[in-house]
This record gives structure tokens, sequence and C-alpha cells, in this order.
């Protein structure tokens, strides 16, 4: 949502000359399509349901904001307003997302379910795009998204570092690892250890 909504900001009939910005945010919507490909074949049917039910619903909001912005704004200004205004939130939404695991980072006191480069490619997209902001022009809306974008990853870098240095110590099982007992599967080995 977030790729495509940059995308239609960056068109000219919204706000000319942002080539950059629909280029960058082209290939992103590239890459994240690749990705739901990819999953969508190796996963289950109840998923695939799911997505194609989440993909009609961005579709939905995308076309209404697209008649919403064309039907109702007439200037290159309004309809600038409008959309960054929409992409801002979208943005900040995304900046934010592995915000929702700090809680559990602060109950178990340790990071491994806080994704270190995610956190640092949010907060370098951020700060990226905010310095870009201000490069030929002043873009108000990218610089405001991203801005707050950068802060969000400083944020959960602060909490990573912070945890990974003060937090309890790894313990050796991922999130995504089961121990073979807790699967309720009765495993002995076939000799006893030297």
């Amino acid at each position: 949502m977030n790729c495509v909504f940059w995308i239609f900001y960056g068109l000219p009939i919204v706000h000319p000359d942002s080539l950059l910005v629909v280029t960058i945010n082209g290939i992103g919507l590239a890459m994240e399509l690749i990705y739901l490909c990819i999953f969508f074949v190796f996963t289950s049917p109840k998923n695939r349901r799911t997505i194609l039910l989440f993909l009609l619903g961005e579709i939905a909001v995308f076309a209404v904001m697209v008649v919403l912005t064309l039907h109702f704004f007439h200037s290159h200004q309004a309809r600038s307003m409008f959309v960054g205004v929409v992409c801002d939130i979208f943005g900040i939404i995304m900046y934010g997302s592995p915000l929702s695991i700090v809680r559990k980072v602060f109950k178990t006191k340790s990071v491994e379910f806080l994704p270190f480069w995610l956190c640092f490619a949010g907060f370098m997209n951020g700060l990226f795009w905010f310095t870009y902001a201000f490069l030929k022009t002043i873009d108000p809306y990218l610089a405001v998204g991203n801005g707050i974008g950068a802060l969000l990853g400083l944020i959960q870098l602060c909490v990573y570092v912070y945890f990974s240095h003060f937090g309890k110590a790894r313990q050796g099982v991922m999130p995504s690892e089961v121990p073979l007992e807790s699967a309720g599967i009765d495993w002995k080995p076939s000799a006893p250890p030297l």
C-alpha cells in the first residue's frame, strides 16, 4: 500500500517532478509483489484466501483514493496535499510496525523477537528520504512522514541496543523453532552420551 500510494503521489497529475519517488517506489512495489507471489505459491489455501482478500481490499482503498483525488481536487497543490497526507499516514504505520513487538521485548527483557536489520533498514530509509525531501525544493510530505519514520526507527534501534546489552541473554531457541518434547514427540537417543 505504501509504495502504491507514493507512486501515485509522484505522478505528474498529482505532484510534478517526482520521477525518483515513482521509480524507487515502483522497484519496492515489484519486490513486494515477487515476495507475495513466492509466499502465495508455498502457503496453505487458507492463507491464499487471506492474501487475496487483503489485496482486493488494498485495490479498493487505492481506487477510492484515486477517484477522490481526481474528482474533488483540481490543482497540483491540493492533490499533493491530499495524497501526501495519506502517504504519510501509511508510511508512519509502516515505519512503526516493528514497535508492536517492543512490548514483548520489555516484558521478556530480550531482543530475540525484535529484528535488528528491519529496524536498521527502516531508520536508514526514513533518514535518506527525509534528507531527499530537502534537496531540490522542500517537500513537506516526504519530510514529515519519513522524519517521523526515522525517529521511530531510531527508537527501535535504541530499544534493541539497550536490551541486547542489559537484557537477558539469548536462549538459543529462535521463536520459529520448537523443541521436540514440547511438540509431543517422544525422542530418546539410541545410546547414552559419553
